[in-house]
């Protein structure tokens, strides 16, 4: 089921304040709290690796030390950030994902890109699960905005974070 054009704007401008008045971890708990899934977070290049900047755990957990920092040649973003998107309820049923060490262990994953303002590929914003979640049209299209609206607040907070990556691509 797609969302209104009214609906679609009202999330937008919903989503744009909290990010403006509470900065970008809670405008993730905003988006976190929309979708089954008890992860939302914020991946960043940084070379050969992505680094973990924001997530959100809906148990209130600390992050698990083996995302903090992930390659990305086994990771599941390296799929978004060649194909503009990935979306699995089980990555365990997804060809796509034999061979990586996170196939199993993240279950379910639905990921979109984030660019810099001139469209080079920055990282990712994703939703994830150690068990089995589906996400609906409407969520995957709001997750979709939430990547528009958050990129360049995300790169803002990365770059001193962060070294410069003119030549990051996937």
């Amino acid at each position: 089921m797609n969302s209104t054009p009214d609906t679609a704007a009202a999330f937008s401008e919903n989503l744009g304040e909290v990010l403006r008045k509470h900065g970008v971890q809670e405008a993730l708990r905003h988006l976190n709290a929309g979708v089954p899934h008890r992860y939302t977070a914020v991946f960043v290049l940084d070379g050969d690796l992505l680094r973990n900047l924001y997530m959100v755990d809906k148990l209130g957990e600390a992050r698990p030390e083996q995302l903090a920092v992930v390659p990305l040649g086994s990771s599941f973003c390296q799929f978004v950030l060649r194909d503009g998107r990935l979306c699995t309820e089980d990555s365990r049923e997804e060809r796509l994902l034999d061979g990586s060490p996170y196939q199993g262990m993240v279950i379910a994953y639905h990921g979109v890109p984030l660019t810099h303002g001139d469209g080079r590929l920055a990282g990712t914003l994703c939703h994830f699960d150690l068990v089995r979640q589906s996400l609906s049209e409407a969520q995957f299209e709001r997750l979709q905005q939430a990547a528009r609206l958050l990129s360049d607040h995300v790169l803002r907070a990365a770059s001193p974070r962060l070294p410069d990556q003119p030549g990051a691509t996937a």
